[in-house]
Order: C-alpha cells, then structure tokens, then sequence
C-alpha cells in the first residue's frame, strides 16, 4: 500500500506563471461576517447593523468584512501551495478589494506565482510571490493580494 500525504509544494515545485484554481469556493454567511467581525472587534455597522445599511448607499445591504474576504482568498490556497512546505509568511501588500462581497456570494480563489528565489540568508528556504485574486460566483474580482511567502526546499533525497 502506498501512503500519500496532502502537502503544498516546495521550492522547486513552484512554476513561475503557473495559475492554481483552489476549490472548492467559500459561500459567505450572515454568520461568518457577524462572527467573524465581533471575533475581531470591528464595530462598522456596514457588516452588523442590517437597518443602518439598508438606508446606505450605493449598497442598501451589509458587506462582508473585506478582512473575512482577505483571510478566505489566502486560507483558500493553504491545502494546494503551503501545507506542510511553509516557513513563514513574509508580507502581504497591494491589497485591494474592487467589489464587495454580500452574503450569500461564493468566493472563488486563484493563485499565480509571479516571483521565486532561494533565500541568500536561509539555506534550503526559498522565497515566492503569490497574486492571489478572489472572484465571485459571477466571475467578478471581489478581492486581490501579492503575498510573500519563506517556503522549504525538497528535503535532499526526494
């Protein structure tokens, strides 16, 4: 029997170019953004107060919380690209958020890496830029990220 252990990739695995399509998606619940802004102590009334939004416009409804989204684009990836193969996350920057997501939107996530190098300061490490864009159920980019990530190389041997 063989054994086969869901893992990300390492290093060398990454493809420059190469675009993963992580699934499945995330449908967003009233639950998830009431949860999800009171765990994080995010009082804006656009994610928990359904009167205070309906008389808002352009939307006339409560947004998910773009962190919500952020946080499920980047957790979307973790299974296919950084499982087990992870050292650090480095940093996360031109975040941008062209489409708000509404409850029952599903949120769909795709990675293209963008940048690889070995690390000159940490043997067997390798750094990997990440686009991350998250789309919704209409195909609409809801949300966008570059994310640096320290992976690991191949173990010698494998």
């Amino acid at each position: 029997m063989t054994d086969i252990v869901q893992r990300g990739l390492y290093y060398e695995e990454f493809e420059l170019g190469a675009r993963y399509l992580h699934r499945p998606g995330r449908t967003a619940t009233e639950a998830d953004n009431v949860l999800f802004t009171t765990l994080t102590m995010n009082t804006q009334a656009l994610h928990l107060d359904a009167a205070f939004a309906a008389a808002q416009q352009p939307f006339a409804q409560r947004l998910m919380n773009s962190m919500w989204t952020l946080s499920t684009m980047v957790g979307a990836s973790v299974a296919q690209l950084t499982q087990g193969t992870l050292v650090a996350q480095l940093g996360l920057s031109d975040i941008g958020f062209p489409h708000p997501v509404f409850h029952g939107d599903t949120l769909y996530t795709e990675s293209v890496i963008t940048e690889k190098r070995l690390s000159s300061s940490r043997p067997g490490q390798g750094i990997v830029t990440i686009a991350h864009t998250g789309r919704n159920q209409d195909g609409v980019v809801v949300a966008t990220a570059n994310r640096v990530a320290l992976m690991h190389c191949m173990p010698e041997g494998e």
